[in-house]
């Protein structure tokens, strides 16, 4: 089925790189890449790093939400919302490693729950949470970084009223990282999380020494808890019921399954059986995990104590910025304006793991939808089209973080939501009662926290809703646009179909294209002569049917396998299961003419009925203008007439 090709610019090949098919010669034509060679892959702790600019930047403004949203009962709701992260994200993502080690997560585990039209319509509104999760993670943490930095005392004068300037340039830079290549990423990430842990720790040291010294400051705090809530009762009840608005502090796990395929995992490692690298991913969550918990809770505790209420609030010195406020007030301006520094970059580089999630998530389901152009498969050319888009969106939202915030903390809600459901139904089906109870309670919390989330911020539902209709839309014009590709990624004929090629390319090979009806005598016997009279052909003419039967039409891509049979100890029957009968028609002639070199003709009746309702059929359940459609697909894979199989209709 080759085709004659010019070769790749150096621009194009640059671009492409990584779509092995690019400027070969030879093999099917299409969207049917082959799989890139197995990948070393990275040791855990530097892919931990990767997600960690994520998840570990969190720490620039989750102590002030939690500040805000709590008040004196901060560190009580940070207790809440580290018990959820460990016992309950942990335990899910552990085994969403355990269950999809390929990086396509939960998405993939619910994919299999559905069929046809349906699955894919609910893969891609998951992905459009994931992709309103991943994207607002790039813009908002650049919108962070660009406010801290133009709040800097240095460069306040400097810098005010440029924010939407920086936090573009800073998406720009991102990207451009990741067109360097991705483990010039990973090297990135490595030194800005050691050097980012390394200065909170001293933060934290430094915030812990000054309460304990300060023995008034827990006396005071006590007090003003006891005077404002009256019991211990009262404040878990409050608690339990701020939780949701720190939600943000959850982000991470996602990207932390998304970019597993870059663990290394064990040399005895296969892609059936990657053990070592779950085990490792399950190393990497929990590590980090705990970490950040760590973290969050000594952060509350100290900013809670020393700073006061009303500088958390806007216009207050610790708004968006509490650690650094503390760092500045206990450490000196010169450790504070190294604070600052390490912790505007991380924040610009949390998008680092987004958009490695992006890139690895989008193109192991669009393409294979149909739902994306052939390119999508290669890396440059999507973290240009991320990049564009998170330059909309940071001039829709005005590089505004509280704006963003509402869609970040719905789009990490549902996935882990969806995640927590998937494994609750994994472990049901593999008969684990104790854990089908235990996955369905973090659920059903996960639900609660999700619900309450968009009922105080339902914009975060409706920018969502934006991202899953520009998916849609976009996915369905692709499909309806790339609906004349071949998409057949190999052809495989049992003994029986390869004798029937065989003794026909001693002749001329001629196929009949049938519908399956009753399969009986008659039913072949009037086909042949219909056949016969419509292209007034002799009687001495031999044939071979060929039937196709569509099993899923809602997939793109598909294997061929033909089998032989011989029917009514007379007719020759090549029988096929396909998502589309013209693609497999014409996989089939292609095939037939590289194995014989000789060029196949195939025999249809026309299609009754309004042609455009037949395109519909076509495009929808694989079947309806079968010849038109077959000569076309023909007509795109093999530009040259002299080679191309022969189509007949009559």
């Amino acid at each position: 089925m080759a085709t004659t090709e010019h070769p790749p610019s150096r621009l194009r090949a640059w671009m492409l790189q990584g779509l092995s098919d690019m400027g070969k010669r030879g093999g099917l034509t299409g969207p049917h890449a082959e799989p890139e060679p197995p990948h070393r892959g990275q040791r855990w702790w530097r892919v931990m790093c990767l997600t960690g600019v994520d998840y570990f930047s969190t720490l620039g403004y989750q102590p002030g939400i939690a500040a805000l949203a709590a008040g004196l009962l901060s560190p009580l709701a940070t207790i809440v919302l580290i018990v959820v992260t460990l016992a309950g994200a942990l335990p899910v993502y552990r085994r969403v490693a355990q269950e999809s080690p390929h990086g396509q997560g939960s998405i993939a585990m619910l994919e299999r729950l559905l069929s046809f039209w349906k699955g894919k319509l609910f893969v891609l509104t998951l992905l459009g949470f994931a992709a309103t999760d991943f994207l607002i993670t790039i813009t908002l943490s650049a919108a962070d970084a660009s406010t801290h930095l133009v709040e800097n005392p240095h460069l306040t004068s400097t810098l005010q009223g440029h924010q939407m300037l920086i936090t573009l340039i800073l998406v720009a830079l991102l990207g451009a990282v990741f067109l360097k290549g991705f483990l010039e990423a990973m090297g990135v990430a490595v030194a800005l999380v050691g050097v980012y842990l390394a200065l909170n720790v001293v933060v934290v040291i430094s915030g812990l020494w000054h309460v304990l010294t300060a023995e008034h400051v827990v006396t005071d705090w006590t007090n003003a808890l006891t005077m404002e809530h009256g019991n211990v009762f009262a404040m878990i009840g409050v608690a339990l019921i701020v939780f949701p608005k720190l939600a943000l502090g959850l982000s991470g796990f996602e990207t932390g399954v998304a970019v597993m395929p870059h663990v290394q995992g064990d040399e005895g490692d296969t892609e059936e059986r990657p053990a070592g690298r779950v085990r490792d991913t399950k190393k990497l969550l929990t590590t980090a995990a705990v970490i950040m918990s760590c973290f969050l809770i000594t952060t509350s505790f100290i900013t809670t104590l020393l700073i006061p209420e009303s500088e958390f609030k806007p216009g207050g010195q610790a708004n968006g910025r509490a650690l650094a406020f503390l760092a500045h007030e206990y450490l000196g301006n010169a450790f504070g304006t190294v604070y600052d520094v390490s912790t505007i970059a991380i924040l610009w580089f949390a998008g680092a793991s987004a958009m490695a999630g992006l890139l690895n998530l989008m193109p192991r389901y669009l393409p294979r939808y149909g739902m994306a152009p052939h390119w999508a498969r290669a890396v440059r050319p999507m973290v240009i089209v991320f990049i564009l888009i998170a330059f909309l969106v940071t001039w829709l939202f005005d590089a505004n973080v509280d704006k963003q915030g509402g869609a970040y903390a719905t789009g990490v809600l549902v996935l882990i939501s969806s995640a927590a459901i998937a494994v609750t139904i994994a472990a049901r089906k593999a008969g684990q009662r104790g854990w089908t109870i235990g996955f369905g309670v973090i659920s059903a919390v996960f639900l609660y926290t999700t619900v309450a989330n968009v009922i105080e911020r339902p914009d975060g539902v409706k920018i969502g809703a934006c991202f899953i209709a520009g998916i849609m839309l976009v996915s369905l014009l692709s499909r309806l646009a790339r609906s004349f590709e071949l998409r057949v990624t190999s052809v495989a004929m049992d003994p029986m179909a390869e004798r029937f090629v065989r003794d026909m390319a001693s002749r001329k090979i001629r196929f009949i294209a049938n519908e399956p009806d009753n399969r009986d005598r008659a039913e072949y016997r009037d086909k042949i002569e219909q056949i016969r009279t419509d292209n007034d052909m002799p009687e001495q003419e031999d044939f071979v049917f060929v039937e196709v039967t569509v099993a899923d039409p809602s997939e793109f891509e598909t294997c061929l396998t033909v089998r032989g049979e011989v029917l009514h100890n007379r007719y020759r029957v090549l029988t096929v299961e396909s998502s589309s009968i013209p693609n497999a028609l014409a996989a089939l002639l292609l095939h037939v003419r590289d194995l014989t070199g000789r060029t196949p003709h195939i025999f249809f009746e026309w299609t009754e009925g309004n042609p455009f309702a037949n395109f519909l059929r076509f495009f929808l359940f694989g079947q309806g203008e079968v010849a038109p459609v077959t000569r076309e697909v023909l007509r795109e894979a093999e530009p040259d007439r002299a080679r191309r199989p022969r189509v007949h209709t009559g």
